[in-house]
């Protein structure tokens, strides 16, 4: 089955329940995460991270934009108003992408974890990377060319993080022993990312992306790997400790954040920004 149009979309009522459940996910989850990276300007480990970080969260923003766009043009509403003015108990990002860069704020005394950072970024990639891989062959056309566009911007992503691990991972004891800790961490929330939510059956019998089983065995399996090569043993569970964020479940990180990404657009919704 190929839906290559809006209209045909709308026409299956439970098809388009499960096409909008499965976008809002998409653009949500890099939405957040591309907020959690842009507070890393200016205090990244030297200034070639720097700028390499800020085009890589710009990315990931756009990607948000991308997926945001179709949900307009499926009728849930305007880009601005789906990114900026949705409460936090209406967003579906997993929790882990909300969770804080550590304590402080960018505006005080940041006290950010470069490590937890490189590994919530580097499986976050790698995740996303499996489910765009998949989306090039959903049923819903415009998401695959969306997926296409995505994609070619993926690469250098993965490609960017990995290094970042590998090379953290097989330095001196103190880098390893934060890497370890920072694994730990991702992963007690990361069943979250690779979750499809509460529709997860129906959303890969449309057709849409492929299953939940079949991205976390990916997943796994492509990790697996690189651990085998920094001479660590992959987790053997991923949880949900915080929260199902599929199902409107946050913290009070997301408060915080959505604050501050909403502040300059609630300033003047009527504005084109």
């Amino acid at each position: 089955m190929t839906i290559t149009t809006v209209e045909e979309a709308k026409k299956d009522n439970e098809y388009y329940k499960a096409l909008t459940q499965l976008l809002f996910q998409l653009a949500d989850d890099d939405f957040m995460i591309a907020f959690r990276g842009s507070e890393w300007l200016g205090l990244a480990p030297h200034i070639e991270e720097d700028v390499a970080f800020s085009s890589i969260n710009q990315d990931t923003m756009g990607h948000a934009t991308m997926f945001y766009q179709l949900l307009e043009d499926l009728g849930c509403g305007e880009v601005d108003a789906l990114a900026h003015a949705r409460k936090a108990e209406n967003r579906v990002n997993a929790v882990l992408l909300e969770k804080v860069n550590g304590p402080g704020t960018y505006l005080s005394e940041p006290e950010y974890d470069w490590a937890f950072t490189v590994v919530r970024h580097y499986f976050y990639t790698q995740a996303k990377k499996i489910k765009i891989e998949s989306l090039k062959n959903s049923s819903y056309e415009p998401l695959k060319h969306v997926a296409v566009k995505v994609n070619m911007e993926l690469y250098y992503h993965q490609l960017h993080w990995k290094t970042w691990f590998t090379q953290l991972c097989t330095a001196n004891t103190i880098a390893k022993n934060k890497m370890k800790a920072a694994i730990t961490l991702v992963m007690e929330d990361f069943n979250g990312v690779l979750s499809l939510g509460p529709d997860a059956v129906r959303i890969s019998e449309y057709g849409l992306i492929e299953s939940e089983e079949f991205i976390r065995q990916r997943f796994v399996s492509s990790m697996t790997d690189v651990f085998e090569s920094v001479d660590f043993k992959f987790p053997d569970q991923m949880g949900m400790k915080n929260g199902d964020g599929r199902k409107g479940e946050h913290t009070k990180d997301l408060d915080a954040a959505l604050l501050t990404l909403s502040e300059v657009y609630s300033s003047n919704v009527n504005a084109t920004w």
